[in-house]
């Protein structure tokens, strides 16, 4: 199961059905960045696609009867309505159509109505109905899917439950569901997807049964997106931010290139360092700058007419390398600038002290401290104490209001001190009915006191997110009944080959790191499940508690991160 290899393969059988010719691809604003995210322009420029255009362009877009188009657009109503009008006024010579999901029988005759001109020569469902960040990483563009409290929408919901079906049909899974039971969204969306394989029964008569979903709520474990980060591709995300691969790098002070895009298929240092720590990255990024250095001062000794035509032979080569050099030397500078400008080495510190150890007697004191701590952000000030407020929830010695306090003397808007007290609405203790601290099980205690004694080798990576005592439990046939149902009873110990985990309400490029070293496990220990992610987003500190302000009352209505940086 790689979702970025099924999303190239369905998008290469794209092009071949339209045979040869000049194309263009029209798509919808999700479609442009499924594809964006699986190809560069060049590749598709190679299979004869020389065009992109959005399909709610129409008025724009000049009469090319020269072209073959190639529509990939998702089913909805909206787009159902623009592709009917393009139809009856026909731009290209030929129209392919590809739908991202199931398309129904009565959208498709409104389409055969409007094809006057009969200008459609093939309609196919191809199940790309996510956005691929990576093989084992796939998430649907709503970073604030709730738009009641705690609760999706309609909307959202029904976007949700689409993308789990296409991630079905895409690797040819009739999957079993667990589900959270504390969550009403979980278990809403197990029952929809299990009416949506009946409803839709011939598409999964020659599917495997080797799948399970497990639909999660991000509330059973709220830590995972509050943490600083020390991966490459996580640091990146955490400190300033990635959107479909891009970052954008307008707000730097420094002068340098202003959109990166980061795809581990088109850069080769970037695939080889985005799951290791900082550190690492640091001598690789070293590395990198000695062996350009070298290629350098070889092309600069032209001597003969033969140096000449290997410098021209080798020179793209070159270029690619010096692009690569500029771009990784300048994110790595900005990741240590933020580190020493925000004090992130003493904050990371703490947090991990918080989540992974729990004595309040090491937290309290040094949580006040930085706090006031000139070089604390906001944004930090939010995380520390948001962290504390779940560590320390049910705690005699729980000292939460005066920290409140602090929050309030930083200026910081009743919104966002109140978002404290929405995270515990949302996540709280009350609310999760894991183990998520290893507070309760005898088993967690003994390997956190086990820890302890042997020391770690990382004081910033001590914490490891909940999903990896979800797979552990899986894989043992030991998923707790308790916390999670099942679609059906008798899939509650089954072994399964894959798995894939949705979690609603953002997952983290942490957890994807989680995830790429479990499935590299696999090398060595073929037994284990083959684990895809999927989620509504992916999170960010800064995205996270945007979620949660966005959920907390106030009468004045201050914007979110107003003054939050």
């Amino acid at each position: 199961m790689n979702t970025l290899i099924a999303t190239q393969q369905y998008v290469h059988e794209m092009t071949r059905l339209s045979g040869p010719g000049m194309k263009v691809l029209l798509m919808d604003k999700e479609t442009t960045s499924m594809v964006s995210c699986a190809f560069a322009q060049s590749e598709m420029m190679a299979r004869e696609v020389y065009l992109f255009e959005r399909l709610d362009t129409g008025a724009e877009r000049e009469p090319l009867k020269f072209l073959k188009c190639l529509v990939f657009v998702r089913p909805t109503l909206e787009n159902i309505q623009i592709l009917t009008e393009e139809l009856r006024a026909p731009k290209y010579a030929q129209y392919y159509l590809y739908f991202s999901n199931i398309i129904s029988k009565a959208d498709l005759k409104i389409l055969a109505e409007a094809d006057e001109f009969e200008a459609v020569r093939e309609v196919h469902e191809f199940y790309i109905d996510a956005i691929p960040l990576s093989p084992y990483l796939t998430v649907l563009a709503m970073p604030l899917c709730y738009e009641t409290p705690f609760n999706l929408s309609g909307g959202n919901f029904r976007r949700c439950a689409q993308a789990l079906l296409a991630l079905a049909l895409q690797f040819k899974k009739k999957p079993a569901i667990r589900f959270q039971k504390s969550s009403r969204d979980a278990q809403r969306l197990a029952d929809e997807f299990v009416k949506m394989t009946v409803r839709e029964d011939k598409l999964f008569e020659a599917c495997r049964n080797d799948t399970v979903i497990v639909i999660m709520d991000r509330s059973e474990d709220p830590v995972s997106p509050l943490l600083n980060q020390w991966t490459y591709e996580a640091m990146v995300h955490e400190l300033i931010g990635m959107n479909n691969n891009r970052v954008n790098m307008t707000n730097v002070p420094d002068e340098g290139i202003k959109n990166i895009v980061l795809s581990a298929q088109h850069d080769d240092f970037y695939a080889k360092n985005r799951y290791l720590n900082f550190g690492e990255i640091g001598q690789n990024i070293k590395s990198l700058m000695n062996d350009y250095q070298k290629k350098a001062q070889t092309h600069q000794q032209l001597e003969s007419i033969a140096d000449m035509k290997k410098f021209v032979d080798q020179y793209p080569q070159f270029k690619k390398i010096a692009g690569t050099v500029a771009k990784h030397v300048q994110l790595v500078g900005e990741l240590s600038r933020l580190v020493g400008a925000q004090n992130l080495l003493e904050i990371s510190e703490l947090e991990q002290t918080i989540v992974a150890t729990g004595d309040h007697s090491q937290c309290f004191d040094r949580l006040k401290r930085l706090l006031k701590h000139e070089k604390t952000t906001d944004l930090n000030a939010l995380r520390l104490t948001m962290l504390y407020a779940l560590r320390f929830e049910g705690s005699s010695s729980n000292s939460l209001p005066a920290l409140l306090e602090i929050l309030r003397q930083r200026k910081m808007s009743i919104r966002q001190v109140e978002s404290v007290n929405t995270l515990l609405r949302y996540a709280g203790a009350r609310k999760r009915q894991n183990d998520l601290f290893g507070n309760k099980s005898a088993v967690e205690m003994t390997k956190r006191f086990i820890k302890g004694l042997k020391g770690v080798e990382n004081v910033y990576t001590q914490h490891e997110p909940y999903i990896m005592q979800i797979l552990e439990q899986l894989h043992k046939g030991k998923l707790s009944e308790i916390i999670f149902g099942a679609s059906e009873l008798n899939t509650l110990n089954t072994h399964y080959d894959n798995v894939i985990i949705f979690i609603i309400g953002g997952a983290t490029f942490e957890e994807s790191t989680f995830i790429h070293l479990y499935n590299e496990r696999r090398l060595t220990n073929p037994g284990l499940p083959r684990v895809v992610l999927s989620s509504t987003s992916v999170h960010n500190t800064k995205t996270f508690i945007e979620q949660l302000i966005q959920l907390t009352p106030d009468s004045q209505a201050v914007p979110p991160f107003a003054s939050i940086a």
